[in-house]
Formats: structure tokens, C-alpha cells, sequence
């Protein structure tokens, strides 16, 4: 049996019971077709950027750029210049989601420019470690700020921290699932949640700076770092923090007119995300030394008890509400991407398969979930957040170069939106120096553990996907059928 058949069964009316997937499926047709749905507009689309942006980087983030970058100066700096570099790769995003209007992201512009091996290896690396990784960071920092105010005086148990994480991936993923509206209205609610919580931090900063306390502010460059290796990593830790910029491509097919809503969203959110993070470095230093900072386990929580108490109790609640819109914004895109790739014939099949009542790509979903409970269990999220970085940042230069190439080789793409080229440029070559001025620097066994695991992907590109061995396809024409009766999914309809 395999999926032409069962698409046939699902659009059969004659009523015949012959077989366990038509019983299934018949009475349950939908009225539109079985394809995601054009349910995100402007408002949702930028809320998912500021929402994905503005997690638990601001709040953690701040003690590893500061010290990385050695001095209050410029650390605030790097978060500026880290700005600046987002809102450029963003609009370098703007044309290619514009150019170029499907799903996916990266995956969609490199399988586009330099043509299947190279989106694959994206692919592979993306579903399998960078989403997942990412999802399970920031729901540590959930769970790290959801039990601080539990165990006063005390670092919460790390049974505690990771049960917390599990749990939030679980809901999270349950939500995506049920469906396309609720997650966006999730992440619309956490959104302004995390806005007022960073007004809070910024006007309490803005009145101690009005009763003069700006002690840490003065002699701001004194002790700068001077290694390139280390500015590096600092701008790898307040880049993570901006990381989220390029979320909405992922979902482009979803996007209500993306050739206004995509570039126009980038446009609103990001420098607005940029601002925040700045303002709310400073309210930091107004209140706490460097050492104070770096030795805080959770940045804004001891901000809220200096400044705001008996009421600080409402930043910890607002920043769990923070990261776990973040959270549930991380979880929305990777599942997408999933999507695309299982599509695209890159990953299995069943991956690219939509909810019949839903509308939302479960198995995608529920993929990402799966591998985000797996990856919490490492402890040390900082060489989670390096490991990240890294292989990031040599695919955000890789689609840079991608705008580049396809200026000259795809001339004949209509670009509503169209940036200077020296923007994709200066991108290539940030990418290149955060990627390989660290390792210069420090050069540890982790980067190249991620650089052996993205080459591994060719000895599975190879077989299944290039030559698409028959004996897997065997294997897996069961495993799918079944997965399909459990989960009630069908593949997508072409549109």
C-alpha cells in the first residue's frame, strides 16, 4: 500500500469500508485543502520575530557578553553592532523570502542557489541538532527562572530544572499540534508579556539613572578585552540573543501577502528588539556592578529584587512568560522546516505530513519535540549556546553568499524587495570571523565534533537520497502507513 493509494481512499465516496485507512479517513475529508494554511498576518508575523528574538538571551546572555567583551563599554557596544548586523541579515532575508516564496528558510534559498547536497546537509544539521538544541535552551532558562523563587538563597535542583524543561516541550508541542491560531495567539499574548516586562526594567533603570547612579557607567572601557577570539565569543553570545531574525521566512507559504507582510514585519520588529536589548543593559548597570552581573544566576531576577522589591516577584513571572513565548516560537518554525525537508525528500516522508482535523504539521512537530526532550539533558547550556552558534553561523553566511550567486544566475526572479549587495557581503564575511576566529583563538574538540557531524550526513545523502534505494523505501512504506492510522495525517495536497 502505498501513499498514492491512500490519497486515493481519503478522496473516494463511494463509501467502501474495505480497508483500515479508509475507514479512517473518509468521513473525515476537510472542506479546504489539506495544506497549511494562510492564517499568519502582519501583527502575528511580528510578533513571532520580537517574540522569538526577546527570550532568555537578554536575561542570561548579558553575563557571557560581558565577559567575553571584559568591560561595560563594550559590552553595550557589542549589543548594539549585534543589532545592526541582525536588522542587515534580516533584510538580506527580505529579498530572498520575497524572491523566492516557500517554507523553510535557508533550506528553500541554498537547495535554490547551490542545489540539493548543500540544502540537505542544512537540513540535517538544522532538524537534527540546531532546532532542537535551541528549543531545549531556552526551555532550561524556563525552568531556571520558573524555580529560582522556589529555592531562595540556592541553586535549584537539576532534576527540578530539567523535569520543568520536559514539561514545556511537552505543552508546547501539544499546542502546535492542536493548532495553527492558538500557537499564534500564544505567542501574541507572551509577546506583549515580555514587552512589559522589559518597559518595567527599562523605566526603573531610567530612575536610577535620574538619582544619579551611574557609577558603573563611568571608566566604561577600563579592562576591554583585547583578543579577537574573544570579542568573538561575545558577539557568538549577544548574536544568540538576537537570534530569531530570520524566523519568518521559515513560514512563508503560511504568510497572509508576504511580499508586504515579511519585509515590513522585519522592518517593525527588529529595531525595535534592538532598542529594547541596549536600554535594558544599561538599566542592568545601573543597579548592579560587573562582578554583581557576572555572578547573578539569574540576571533580571536579582535587577527586580535591588529595585522593585516588594513587588519584584513580577519579574521572574513575566521573564518564564517570556521565554516560553520564545520557546513556543522556536518550536512553530522547526517544525516547518521539518516539513519542508520531509517534502522535499530530504528527511522521511511522514515528516511532511498534515493533521487531517488540524490543519498543522504533527509529526513535524512532535520530531522536534522529541530530540529538544533528549538534548536538555546535557547540563552546561553555555557550550550548548557555542555549539549552536557555530554551525549557525556558517549556514547564515552560506545564504548570504546564496543572495549573492543567484543575482547573477537567477536574473530572472521577480525581487520586490532588493538590498545593496554589499549588505549580503559584509554578512559573508561576519559569518566567516564568527566562525573561525574563535577556533583560532581556542581551538576546542567541540567544533570539531559539529564539523564531523555535518559531513556524516553525505553517507546518509547518498544512499537514500540521491540514489533512493528501494529496500528503505520497504521499510519504511509500513512504518509510514502505521504512523498515518496512529497520528491521522495525510500527505500534503499540490496546490
Amino acid at each position: 500500500m502505498d501513499e498514492e493509494n491512500i490519497r486515493k481512499r481519503k478522496e473516494s465516496q463511494n463509501g467502501s469500508t474495505s480497508n483500515n485507512v479508509d475507514s479512517q479517513t473518509k468521513n473525515k475529508q476537510p472542506a479546504k485543502a489539506t495544506v497549511l494554511q494562510k492564517d499568519v498576518g502582519l501583527l502575528s508575523g511580528i510578533c513571532l520575530i520580537v517574540g522569538t528574538m526577546i527570550g532568555s538571551g537578554i536575561f542570561i546572555s548579558p553575563k557571557a557578553v560581558l565577559l567575553y567583551s571584559g568591560a561595560v563599554g563594550p559590552c553595550l557596544l557589542i549589543w548594539a553592532a549585534c543589532g545592526v548586523l541582525a536588522t542587515m541579515g534580516a533584510l538580506c532575508y527580505a529579498e530572498l523570502g520575497t524572491m523566492i516564496t516557500k517554507s523553510g528558510g535557508e533550506y528553500s534559498y541554498l537547495s535554490e542557489a547551490f542545489g540539493s547536497l548543500v540544502a540537505y546537509l542544512y537540513s540535517w544539521t538544522t532538524v537534527m541538532v540546531l532546532k532542537p538544541s535551541s528549543l531545549a535552551i531556552i526551555t532550561l532558562s524556563f525552568a531556571e527562572y520558573a524555580s529560582t523563587p522556589f529555592y531562595p538563597g540556592c541553586t535549584p535542583p537539576v532534576v527540578v530544572t530539567k523535569s520543568l524543561a520536559a514539561a514545556a516541550i511537552f505543552v508546547i508541542v501539544m499546542v502546535n499540534c492542536l493548532s495553527v491560531k492558538l500557537a499564534n495567539y500564544v505567542q501574541n499574548v507572551f509577546t506583549l508579556a515580555k514587552l512589559f516586562i522589559i518597559l518595567i526594567i527599562v523605566v526603573a533603570g531610567m530612575v536610577m539613572l535620574a538619582q544619579g547612579n551611574t557609577e558603573n557607567l563611568s571608566n566604561a572601557f577600563e579592562g576591554s578585552s583585547t583578543s579577537v577570539g574573544a570579542i568573538g565569543l561575545a558577539f557568538y553570545n549577544g548574536l544568540w540573543a538576537y537570534d530569531g531574525w530570520n524566523q519568518l521566512n521559515f513560514i512563508t507559504e503560511e504568510l497572509k501577502d508576504p511580499f508586504r507582510n515579511l519585509p515590513l514585519a522585519i522592518i517593525i520588529g527588529i529595531p525595535l528588539v534592538s532598542v529594547c536589548y541596549v536600554l535594558v543593559n544599561v538599566a542592568y548597570f545601573t543597579v548592579l556592578t560587573p562582578t554583581e552581573l557576572l555572578l547573578s544566576p539569574a540576571v533580571a531576577v536579582t535587577f527586580g529584587d535591588r529595585v522593585l522589591y516588594p513587588l519584584s516577584w513580577i519579574v521572574p513571572l513575566f521573564v518564564v512568560f517570556s521565554t516560553f513565548g520564545s520557546a513556543n516560537g522556536s518550536c512553530f518554525t522547526a517544525g516547518r522546516l521539518a516539513y519542508v525537508s520531509g517534502r522535499e525528500g530530504h528527511m522521511v516522508k511522514i515528516l511532511s505530513y498534515i493533521s487531517l482535523k488540524h490543519y498543522t504539521p504533527a509529526p513535524a512537530l512532535i520530531f522536534n519535540g522529541i530530540l529538544a526532550s533528549i538534548y536538555i539533558i546535557p547540563s552546561d547550556i553555555n557550550t550548548l549556546i557555542n555549539y549552536f552558534s557555530f554551525a549557525q553561523w556558517g549556514f547564515y553566511g552560506l545564504t548570504a553568499l546564496a543572495l549573492i550567486v543567484m543575482r547573477y544566475t537567477r536574473k530572472e526572479l521577480h525581487r520586490p524587495v532588493k538590498v545593496p549587495i554589499f549588505m549580503a557581503g559584509l554578512m559573508v564575511l561576519v559569518s566567516c570571523y564568527l566562525v573561525l576566529a574563535p577556533i583560532i583563538d581556542k581551538p576546542d574538540l567541540e567544533y570539531l565534533y559539529c564539523t564531523i557531524f555535518i559531513v556524516s550526513g553525505l553517507f546518509l545523502y547518498y544512499p537514500f537520497v540521491h540514489r533512493k534505494v528501494n529496500w528503505a523505501r520497504k521499510i519504511m512504506r509500513p512504518i509510514t502507513m502505521h504512523l498515518q492510522l496512529l497520528m491521522e495525517v495525510v500527505p500534503p495536497e499540490k496546490t
